[in-house]
């Protein structure tokens, strides 16, 4: 009998209209529009490029040249110099290709056109260069031996101040969580089929939960294989959502992607559940049942972050334990453990919470539908 509901529960799934709107199209609808907002902010806005910068060698500087030439060898140099005349470097600022000007002369001398931090950033380089010039012609004047030595000093001090040291070997860029949040929006949103499971298996609801009631098998032997076919389409749905954001819209979740399946899964999991927990305490029609946890799920998912990205710190300073039995900030957080921090113990926590939340919604929505008892059919 059980194997006999569940099927018939997956293809009824497969026929329902708001599985295929709420889970499948509008996800990639609004991954779309997200990818075209903010897919391209972090490239131009925070990642670090090399400065272009122009060179004018007034007069000949030896030890200025060898620490360019050694800046531009490194992986990822900090500047992209052009050595060229004056006229020609004027108009490159000019037209905006270099973010500056570096004057080689007696002493180096910067002009900019803008202010701003890539334009700070060349001032410091060439003021650090011009103190250590100086260290270097002093030691010349004194240890003309020690020449190239102090040279080769100056050219290793340069490169270690530009560094490039990453605080994590993930995916840095903070427009990032709204792919979370859309992932956990979809998630959330099984609180719908949630719900069509408490519908059919109450008669005051509709004629199939009038039938269901009449039918020989037992009640909990129904509820079970209703959610074993809710969570399988689930499944299904975050699996698809999770591939399209991966692979389709190109989002870097890391090197840890095998792991976001998983996560998304049980998330998805935890959205039946919440569904069928509500579905089955709220005694109001299939509409306003459908109403409330569709609302409820867009609330969790604006205080994570899906329509403003400080929402989610603004809440963990005022009500610090809310994320923590938030789905939506939870399924969130998982993603975001597996790409930032190199260990696997905030992650887990984070399914700990979420598994253990399915388990309550679950047991609770048990007992709730279990009670329900009608004086005819």
């Amino acid at each position: 009998m059980f194997l006999h509901i569940l099927k018939y529960e997956l293809k009824n799934g497969l026929r329902t209209k708001d599985l295929m709107i709420w889970l499948i199209l509008f996800p990639i609808a609004l991954g779309i529009c997200f990818k075209i907002a903010f897919g391209s902010i972090y490239d131009k806005t925070e990642k670090f490029s090399s400065i272009p910068v122009a060179i004018v060698e007034e007069n000949e500087n030896e030890a200025f040249r060898q620490v360019i030439n050694s800046i531009e060898s490194s992986e990822e140099p900090f500047l992209k110099a052009s050595f060229v005349t004056r006229e020609k470097a004027e108009k490159l600022l000019d037209d905006g290709e270099v973010e500056g000007i570096i004057f080689s002369g007696d002493e180096l001398s910067l002009t900019v056109k803008e202010k701003g931090l890539r334009e700070t950033m060349l001032k410091f380089f060439t003021e650090q260069f011009t103190v250590r010039e100086r260290i270097i012609s002093d030691a010349i004047k004194t240890s003309p031996e020690k020449a190239q030595e102090v040279i080769a000093a100056l050219t290793e001090n340069t490169e270690s101040s530009c560094r490039d040291i990453p605080v994590t070997q993930g995916n840095p860029d903070l427009y990032i969580q709204y792919f979370y949040n859309l992932i956990a929006m979809v998630a959330l949103f099984g609180c719908n089929t949630g719900v069509h499971i408490t519908i059919q298996n109450q008669a005051d609801l509709s004629a199939l939960g009038a039938r269901n009631n009449c039918s020989p098998a037992h009640k909990s032997v129904s509820i079970l294989a209703c959610l074993a076919g809710s969570f399988i389409m689930q499944t299904f749905c975050m699996i698809l959502c999770v591939s399209f954001v991966a692979f389709i819209l190109k989002v870097d979740f890391g090197d840890r992607l095998l792991l976001v399946y998983p996560a998304a899964i049980l998330g998805g999991i935890l959205g039946v559940s919440f569904g069928f927990f509500v579905g089955s305490l709220a005694r109001v029609g299939e509409k306003a049942k459908t109403a409330i946890v569709t609302s409820a799920a867009m609330l969790m998912c604006f205080c994570s972050g899906l329509m403003m990205a400080n929402m989610k710190l603004f809440i963990a300073e005022k009500m610090p334990w809310f994320n923590n039995i938030n789905p939506a900030a939870l399924i969130s957080d998982c993603f975001y453990c597996l790409n930032i921090y190199e260990d696997y113990g905030r992650f887990i926590s984070k399914l700990i919470n979420i598994a253990v939340i399915t388990v309550i919604f679950i047991f609770l929505g048990f007992i709730s539908s279990r009670r329900k008892k009608y004086a005819s059919v």
